[in-house]
C-alpha cells in the first residue's frame, strides 16, 4: 500500500485552490490544514476539502507530526521566509512560482534547498502539462527540423482585478508568468537563453509598474523568440502558443481557445513545410495538472529522484525572468 501524505495549505486564494481541488480526494493525499491571514477563507477551505484544521498562523501545524508535505501558494514575497521555516522543521515543500523577488532572495532559496534534508519542488506546472510534452517530443524527434523561432502570449482581460494588482505589487508580470514560458523554451530545446530584450507599458493608471511587457530572447543553439504577456482590464485574452523550424511549425491552441471541437481536449497542429500538408493531434488533458506535479515530488521523497524542473533549472528560468523586467525597465539589453 502507499504511503498517505498529510498536506498542508498554505494559502487559501486562486493557486491554492487550484493545487487542491486536484489532489484533496487522491488515496495517498490527506489534508491536514489550511492556512491564510483571512480565517473565514481559511475554513471555507477546510470544509471544502475536508482538511482536518485550519488557522491564521502556519507556524504551529509545522510542529506537528502528520505534516508531510507543505504547499506554500502565498505571494511571492513572502515564499523565501515561509521557506525556510519548514525546511527547518523537516518538512517536504511544494512551491508556488517564482520563487522570489529579486535575484539576490532568490540565490538564498536555491541554496537553502540544496542544504536541505528534505524535498522542494518549485510548481512549473507546464513541465507536468501532457500537451508541452508532446510537442517536446516532437521537436526533439525532429518533426518540424532544426527549431529556429518560437512565438509566446500569455495576455489576461483580468475580470478580477484587485487580484492581478495585488500580483502587481509583487512583480513584474514577465516574472510572475514568465518564469513559466523562460523554463519552457529552455525545457523543450535543451539550449539556454543567453540574451533578452524588453518593453514595457501601463495600460492604465493604478498600476504599480508596467502591467504589459513584451521580451525578445536568443537561446545559446540560435533559436530566438518572443514572450508578451499582459494583465489589464482593458487588455484582450490572447493565447499563442507556436515553435517554427525549417521544415515546418507546431502549434499549441488549448480547449479553452478552440472555436469547435473543444470536446476534443488541447489541438497540436503540426505543418510539414516539404510536403504542404497538416497533421492535427487531440489531447483530452487538464492544463494544469495539479495531481502530476504532487505525485512527482511524492516521488523524489520516495525515490531520491530529481525535480522536474530541477532546482538548477529553476535557477536558470528564474535568472531569466529577472533580467527581463531589468530590460523591460532600462531599456537596455541584458546578456546571461
Amino acid at each position: 500500500m502507499s504511503n498517505i501524505y498529510g498536506i498542508l495549505l498554505i494559502g487559501c486564494g486562486h493557486i491554492g485552490e487550484e493545487h487542491l481541488q486536484d489532489i484533496y480526494c487522491r488515496d495517498n493525499i490527506r489534508v491536514i490544514g489550511t492556512v491564510d491571514t483571512d480565517i473565514c477563507r481559511a475554513a471555507a477551505f477546510a470544509r471544502r476539502f475536508g482538511a482536518a484544521d485550519y488557522g491564521t498562523d502556519y507556524r504551529p501545524f509545522l510542529q506537528r507530526a502528520d505534516v508531510d508535505i507543505v504547499i506554500i501558494a502565498t505571494y511571492t514575497e513572502t515564499h523565501l521566509p515561509i521557506l525556510q521555516d519548514c525546511l527547518a522543521a523537516n518538512k517536504h515543500v511544494l512551491c508556488e512560482k517564482p520563487i522570489t523577488g529579486n535575484l539576490k532572495d532568490g540565490q538564498t532559496f536555491v541554496e537553502a534547498v540544496k542544504a536541505a534534508k528534505t524535498k522542494v519542488l518549485v510548481a512549473h506546472i507546464l513541465r507536468h502539462n501532457a500537451s508541452y510534452l508532446t510537442i517536446r517530443d516532437l521537436i526533439r524527434n525532429g518533426a518540424i527540423g532544426e527549431l529556429r523561432l518560437t512565438r509566446m502570449t500569455q495576455n489576461h482581460h483580468a475580470l478580477d482585478w484587485p487580484r492581478y494588482l495585488r500580483l502587481l505589487e509583487d512583480c513584474s508580470p514577465t516574472v510572475d508568468c514568465g518564469v513559466h514560458y523562460y523554463d519552457l523554451v529552455q525545457w523543450i530545446t535543451g539550449a539556454k537563453i543567453v540574451e533578452v530584450t524588453g518593453m514595457g507599458t501601463r495600460t492604465q493608471d493604478d498600476v504599480p509598474r508596467d502591467n504589459h511587457t513584451m521580451v525578445t530572447f536568443r537561446l545559446d543553439n540560435g533559436c530566438s523568440g518572443f514572450y508578451e504577456v499582459g494583465w489589464g482590464e482593458s487588455i484582450r485574452s490572447c493565447n499563442i502558443k507556436e515553435f517554427i523550424g525549417t521544415t515546418g511549425r507546431i502549434t499549441l491552441k488549448m480547449k479553452m481557445g478552440r472555436e469547435d471541437d473543444f470536446e476534443e481536449g488541447d489541438l497540436i497542429t503540426v505543418y510539414h513545410s516539404d510536403t504542404h500538408t497538416y497533421e492535427s493531434i487531440n489531447l483530452r488533458v487538464p492544463y494544469k495538472d495539479m495531481n502530476a506535479q504532487m505525485q512527482t515530488l511524492i516521488r523524489m521523497i520516495e525515490t531520491g529522484e530529481d525535480g522536474n524542473p530541477t532546482i538548477d533549472e529553476v535557477w536558470q528560468s528564474f535568472r531569466v525572468a529577472i533580467a527581463a523586467a531589468e530590460s523591460v525597465e532600462t531599456g537596455k539589453t541584458v546578456h546571461l
